[in-house]
């Protein structure tokens, strides 16, 4: 079994297709997913898919793109979609200095909301971060005595910027960026120095499509069945056998996330209206 621990569901790439895009998964050993959640619509529909989609749990958050939309009662949609035993983490939240879609300082003020948020609630959070580390790491240091944990979510950084998350006892999760030969040079060197207990695997589809698939797939849009490939990508940098590599990560995420149900989507419907 493998654990998607970042796909995004609920992208227009994968309209009238999700259950498909999940059993093709399935026949790849990829059998649960964590459902990404970046602003108050896609968090709300994160969670609609995790109760109709067997395997399936999500995240309610808002992503620094997003920051500057967020609606004046953005914090109770977040709370009540997080009462739902399905929603695992607040996020994917964060910094994000390197297109500035929403101005800093609302990046700063939702980010910071967020955390406090996840600290009230007791849910671990699931963070964004790029070109913006230094103010990401002061922020999260004023929190993260009072958040069960964190989760970077698709990290891309150099050893130096792991180091900082590892001192704060992050999962680091790691996505197709390490199979790019073109611009995952420093992510690759890093991957080794991960300590086991804390790594993830996770494809942010339908975004970073793997380069190493051959043959190259007609589409660039990724898929949770591509995950395998970034499991034998990370293998091989960490001179490990695939096998243990993803029990290991699947462990990770359990200890993370908690345990998915083991009820079919039938048997929760039937429950919720007993």
């Amino acid at each position: 079994m493998l654990v998607d621990c970042g796909l995004n569901l609920s992208a227009p790439a994968f309209a009238d297709r999700h259950a498909s895009v999940l059993d093709e998964a399935a026949r790849q050993q990829v059998t649960r997913f964590v459902l990404i959640g970046t602003s108050e619509h896609s968090s709300q529909e994160a969670l609609a898919l995790a109760e109709h989609h067997p395997g399936c749990i999500a995240t309610a958050g808002v992503h620094p793109h997003d920051a500057a939309n967020v609606s004046p009662g953005y914090l109770d949609v977040l709370r009540t979609l997080a009462a739902d035993p399905r929603v695992r983490a607040v996020g994917e939240c964060g910094l994000d200095y390197n297109r500035n879609y929403s101005p800093p300082a609302i990046q700063r003020r939702v980010f910071t909301a967020q955390l406090a948020l996840a600290a009230d609630l007791k849910l671990p959070v699931c963070l964004h971060e790029r070109d913006a580390l230094d103010d990401q790491l002061a922020i999260l240091d004023e929190f993260r005595r009072d958040i069960p944990a964190l989760f970077a979510h698709c990290f891309t950084g150099d050893r130096a910027a792991l180091e900082q998350y590892i001192e704060r006892d992050c999962y680091i999760g790691v996505t197709g960026w390490v199979c790019d030969e073109r611009r995952g040079a420093d992510l690759q060197a890093a991957i080794p120095a991960i300590p086991e207990s804390r790594l993830l695997l996770e494809t942010d589809a339908p975004y970073l499509l793997p380069r190493t698939i051959r043959p190259r797939p007609k589409s660039r849009t990724n898929l949770p069945s591509y995950l395998p490939y970034i499991v034998e990508t990370v293998a091989q940098l960490r001179g490990t056998d695939a096998q243990a590599l993803m029990h290991t990560t699947t462990e990770n995420a359990q200890r993370l996330f908690g345990e998915w149900s083991a009820l079919s989507v039938g048997q929760d419907e039937e429950a919720a209206h007993e």
